[in-house]
């Protein structure tokens, strides 16, 4: 049973239906009501083995740009990080990186003040 994925000529809204029979399928839009549909190609997910998902961590070239002494820097990488992994990081992840920026964040700020004061 696929969904398929179509853009609303009408209003433009992105409208995705589950389709049983495509020869009995008549499209219309969730928003507008109207019939003229352009179906368009769709996202997909690729599942990774976890050797995949860590091999692709331990290359050198995504960790480039990683600056370990700016706090900033190291909240992009546990984002990263957090896209690699998934959801084998557990469900307290997107919490300990919000704390992380708001701590980047305050951080930012102390060294403008800083540098204002120096100034």
């Amino acid at each position: 049973m696929p969904i398929y994925e179509y853009v609303c000529q009408s209003c433009g809204k992105k409208v995705s239906l589950l389709v049983l029979n495509r020869e009995s399928c008549a499209p219309k839009c969730n928003k507008c009501g109207a019939t003229d549909l352009r179906r368009i190609m769709s996202r997909f997910a690729a599942v990774r083995s976890e050797e995949s998902r860590l091999e692709s961590l331990a290359n050198p070239s995504k960790w480039g740009d990683v600056d370990e002494n700016d706090p900033q820097s190291m909240v992009k990488l546990m984002k990263k990080m957090g896209r690699e992994m998934g959801d084998e990081l557990g469900e307290d992840y997107d919490q300990l990186i919000e704390e992380a920026e708001g701590e980047a964040e305050k951080a930012a700020a102390n060294k403008t003040d800083t540098n204002a004061e120096l100034e």
